[in-house]
């Protein structure tokens, strides 16, 4: 047997014990590992509006427990104006605040960078259970 020939011969039987070895490891059933990741939690779901009552993009939302007064969860809106946040579930009411510093948009539709304002506001949220809540919050002056 020459040397390429063993050559070829050894790689053969590599690939082959290992393409075994691969298909006997044990293969986890994939609904079993789903139950295990999945623990209950509620969800509070908002979208945060400026005062022409249009969503607004990248506002910074706190959201805390109404007897705690640090923030335990920090967000930011997405281009709908939307965020989500998952709360342990259980009843418990939370304070969700959001800033934003906001360009009114002018008669052309592009945003008027000289008259920048800060935006903010506050709305109180109460989680029953296991479920989903949708709020709004409204950033005026």
């Amino acid at each position: 047997m020459t040397t390429k020939q063993r050559w070829n011969w050894s790689a053969a039987v590599c690939l082959a014990v290992f393409v075994l070895s691969a298909l006997a490891q044990p293969v986890p059933f994939a609904s079993s590992e789903k139950q295990k990741a999945e623990k209950p939690y509620a969800l509070i779901f908002g979208t945060a509006f400026g005062p022409d009552d249009r969503p607004v993009y990248g506002a910074k939302i706190t959201i805390h427990p109404a007897d705690k007064k640090h923030p335990s969860w920090d967000l930011v809106s997405d281009h709908r104006g939307e965020f989500a946040q998952r709360m342990p579930p259980g009843p418990r009411d939370y304070v969700v605040h959001g800033e934003v510093a906001y360009a009114p948009v002018g008669p052309d539709g592009k945003p008027q960078k000289s008259k920048i304002k800060r935006l903010k506001g506050e709305t109180k949220a109460h989680v029953d259970n296991e479920e989903r809540l949708d709020i709004t919050l409204h950033l005026t002056e």
